[in-house]
C-alpha cells in the first residue's frame, strides 16, 4: 500500500515514522541475486502520499530491487537531550518508477541542486511498520502495523 494508504490506516506510525525518515539518512536493506542482504545509506523523502528515493544509475541497489522489490528500511537511531529513544522500521516492496509526471512531481519533491534526469525513481510500498520505543529504563515498547491484519 502506498504511503497515503499507511497514513490513512495508522496515522500515528506514519506521523513518527515521517519524523524519523523523511529526508534523513535511513538504511535500506535489499536483496542481492545470490539471496543474501545488502545494506545501504539513502535518504528517502515523503511528498504525494508516497515514498520515494532517487538513486545514481550505477547503484547496485537498483539491479537488486528491480529483481526483487522487497526491501526493509530503518532509521537512523539518534536523539537530542531529553528526547526518547525511538526506533522506525517498514518493509513491503519496492516498484521503478518511469511514469515521467511521476518522476517530475517527485524532482519537485525532492527539491534538490543534483541533476536527477539520469536517476532512478522508486517508490516504496508499505506492508508491515515498526516502532519501537525505549523508556528511561531502556525497556522497549514496541508497536506494530500490518497491512494484512486491516479491515
Amino acid at each position: 500500500m502506498s504511503w497515503k494508504e499507511f497514513e490513512e490506516s495508522a496515522p500515528e506510525m506514519a506521523s513518527l515514522g515521517s519524523e524519523r525518515i523523511n529526508r534523513k539518512i535511513t538504511y535500506l536493506a535489499t536483496i542481492k541475486k545470490n539471496s543474501s542482504p545488502r545494506l545501504h545509506p539513502v535518504t528517502p523523502f515523503i511528498g504525494n502520499g508516497m515514498l520515494f528515493m532517487f538513486t545514481e544509475p550505477t547503484s547496485p541497489k537498483i539491479g537488486d530491487l528491480c529483481r526483487d522489490g522487497r526491501y526493509a528500511m530503518h532509521c537512523s537511531v539518534d536523539r537530542k537531550e531529553g528526547d526518547p529513544l525511538i526506533e522506525f522500521l517498514v518493509s513491503g516492496n519496492a516498484q521503478a518508477i518511469t511514469d515521467e509526471l511521476v518522476r517530475q512531481e517527485a524532482k519537485k519533491i525532492a527539491a534538490t541542486s543534483i541533476n536527477l534526469d539520469g536517476y532512478y525513481l522508486f517508490e516504496f510500498h508499505i506492508d508491515y511498520a515498526l516502532a519501537v520505543e525505549y523508556d528511561d529504563d531502556w525497556k522497549k515498547v514496541p508497536r506494530r502495523w500490518r497491512r494484512d491484519s486491516q479491515p
